[in-house]
């Protein structure tokens, strides 16, 4: 066959189409188990992370090691312990209607449509008994779906920390959920006052002389929605239709 011919020039481009495909798979399927090695890593990083638990210089792995993994069922709010949290895909659960419930407009503040049937929440315990609790959250901001853990205190009203690992808003803006100051001023908030709902994102700043300032979290400026957004999603997710039972139970001894 002519080196310059037609067919030579397409049979070479369909022979580099194919050992270029099989290289990609290859390196895909080869590669698979260290992506996902890494992806639970980032995630008990971010677990840490929001309890104020991340220590730089020390293994995640060994750190981790303090952490407690529960299944709970949202609608009693106890522990499940036929659920196994080292393969439940909380996230996954969520958009499959066997294992999840769709929640109407007016207690979908978080904009999430639906609510997995169970939860993985994350304890840290010691001599004492229970020291955190860390739940995950999620809901809509700006531009996207927001994920992350907020963290309470033994007395289960304090807020430990909070964190956020995946979203796309809008960096500078509402990107600015990612700010460690904005962070640090959630932490030693109230989220309940005598047992109710009290946490709140305000518009502007908290005004330590305004009642209620001890669970006051000033606004992200320029970044209404994104504020807007993290307000609900942490309202729902601590009220009745997310954790707040098991708050409930635990603070009872029943959970």
């Amino acid at each position: 066959m002519a080196s310059d011919s037609i067919q030579k020039t397409f049979g070479v481009a369909a022979l580099l189409c194919v050992v270029c495909a099989v290289v990609v798979s290859s390196a895909a399927v080869i590669l698979r188990p260290m992506q996902d090695a890494n992806k639970v890593l980032d995630l008990k990083t971010n677990i840490l992370a929001s309890a104020g638990l991340l220590k730089a210089g020390i293994d995640v792995e060994t750190q981790f090691e303090q952490i407690t993994t529960r299944i709970v069922d949202m609608e009693t709010g106890r522990f499940n312990n036929e659920v196994d949290p080292a393969v439940y895909d909380q996230r996954k659960a969520s958009k499959d209607p066997a294992q999840s419930i769709a929640l109407s407009g007016d207690e979908d503040i978080a904009k999430i449509k639906r609510r997995a049937n169970f939860a993985t929440v994350y304890l840290v315990e010691g001599e004492q008994g229970l020291e955190k609790i860390i739940l995950p959250i999620k809901g809509y901001g700006l531009w996207s779906t927001l994920y992350g853990f907020i963290a309470l205190e033994s007395d289960l009203e304090t807020v430990a920390g909070i964190g956020f690992y995946e979203h796309a808003e809008t960096p500078g803006l509402g990107g600015e959920i990612d700010n460690p100051n904005w962070k640090a001023s959630w932490i030693g908030k109230k989220a309940y006052n005598s047992g109710d709902l009290a946490i709140t994102v305000l518009k502007g700043k908290a005004d330590m002389n305004r009642d209620g300032y001890e669970s006051q979290i000033d606004g992200l400026a320029g970044a209404t929605l994104t504020t807007r957004g993290v307000d609900n999603l942490v309202r729902y997710w601590l009220g009745d239709s997310g954790f707040s039972p098991l708050i409930s139970n635990l603070k009872t001894g029943e959970a």
